[in-house]
């Protein structure tokens, strides 16, 4: 019988989660869709910005991304509206 692990990581089966993505959440302790919704994407957006302070961590790759992970949406499917609102949310311009 194989025994799951369980650490494993349900990250990559997400939408919009690719394996570089689904790394660096791995990193700040999100490993599941319920991690990711207590923490809210812009609050992750911003854990992961300070994380990797030293690189320009492409808007649309992580915060529309993991916000459209947690409403199970393509992130190009938002609204300029609600792509204004999340990085403002977000602390972005």
């Amino acid at each position: 019988t194989a025994t799951m692990n369980v650490n494993a990581s349900e990250l990559p089966d997400l939408r919009n989660i690719g394996p570089t993505l689904a790394a660096r959440l791995e990193q700040i302790g999100l490993y599941t869709r319920a991690d990711m919704a207590a923490m809210g994407s812009t609050v992750i957006y911003r854990r992961l910005s300070e994380q990797y302070a030293d690189r320009q961590l492409p808007v649309c790759y992580y915060l529309y991304s993991i916000e459209g992970a947690l409403q199970n949406r393509h992130w190009n499917d938002f609204s300029e509206q609600e792509k204004a609102q999340l990085r403002k949310s977000a602390g972005l311009r």
